[in-house]
């Protein structure tokens, strides 16, 4: 089976619904934090291994504590996973802490500081003009 074929692709959107719900309804371990998401997974075409991209929204403890948890019930994790799937191999899983969604937040607050003097200017050309405020009604002078 080839990286990008067909089968490959739902074998892996297969493998992400089934983790996220084990890891959101089975798994009770304390250290995991409830605002725990999978983002994406990516099976090896032989089925042995799997790397599993997770998202922890929460502090940096939170992430780490999380990340702990998933580790130590890597192992039920995966016998759940077996159980649940008919699969010939039931791949090795390595949780990979996916921090893009941060990144992503931190990029629009600088891309938001960077245009703020503009839009300020341009909110006070529109007070000065006596254009449409941003409630559609028109300013009194």
């Amino acid at each position: 089976m080839r990286k990008g074929s067909i089968k490959n692709v739902r074998i892996n959107s297969e493998v992400l619904k089934e983790l996220s719900q084990i890891i959101a309804y089975e798994v009770k371990d304390p250290r995991i934090n409830p605002f725990t998401s999978v983002m994406d997974v990516y099976v090896a075409p032989d089925l042995k291994t799997c790397k599993v991209y997770v998202s922890v929204m929460g502090s940096d403890e939170d992430k780490e504590n999380t990340m702990t948890g998933l580790n130590s019930a890597k192992g039920m994790i995966r016998s759940l996973l077996a159980k649940r799937m008919n699969m010939r191999n039931t791949p090795e899983i390595t949780f990979i802490l996916d921090e893009s969604i941060e990144k992503g937040i931190e990029m629009m607050k600088f891309i938001d500081e960077v245009n703020a003097p503009l839009h300020e200017k341009e909110r006070l050309e529109e007070s000065e003009n006596g254009e449409d405020t941003e409630d559609g009604e028109e300013t009194e002078e």
